[in-house]
């Protein structure tokens, strides 16, 4: 019996790379499992999940025209029951709580304290701050010229 796609089939591990695990199958045939078609979790390295030798259960995903077969063991089994994802909570990750149903209003940051600052102590350190910007962005803007200075001679 030829192997068609869709099939679930036995399988023997027979080489594990960084990027997937290589399975015998019956008929002589070899198929690759990449390494996202293990688990439905996250796999890191695959020989702590497989090791060579190890009997697998595979299903048949794809099969190339130049022979080549793309095999998976994650979806010979049950998907993990995912809660808000299945109820349309969209791919927000599990450790977020979920948002108020409220609608958000946007707030103005509070104000920094300034202590015992009058008007004119605030203005002088701010227009201080400005200059100080100023001639950052000068120096900044005349490296980017080369050098150029606006005098001759």
């Amino acid at each position: 019996m030829a192997l068609q796609v869709g099939d679930i089939v036995e399988g023997k591990v027979t080489g594990i790379k960084p990027f997937g695990a290589f399975v015998s199958l019956p008929e002589g045939k070899t198929g690759l499992v990449h390494i996202s078609e293990v688990s439905y979790e996250f796999v890191q390295d695959l020989s702590a999940v497989l090791e060579d030798g190890q009997t697998v259960s595979v299903k048949v995903l794809s099969i190339a025209p130049d022979g080549k077969i793309a095999l998976s063991i994650k979806r010979t089994q049950p998907a993990p029951e995912r809660g808000a994802r299945q109820q349309g909570g969209g791919a927000r990750p599990a450790h977020r709580p979920k948002r108020e149903e409220k609608p958000r209003v946007w707030q103005p940051k509070p104000a920094a304290p300034q202590g015992e600052m009058s008007f004119e102590d605030m203005m002088a350190r701010y227009k201080s701050r400005s200059e100080e910007k100023i001639a950052d962005l000068k120096r900044v803007t005349e490296n980017h010229r080369g050098g150029y200075s606006r005098r001759r001679g």
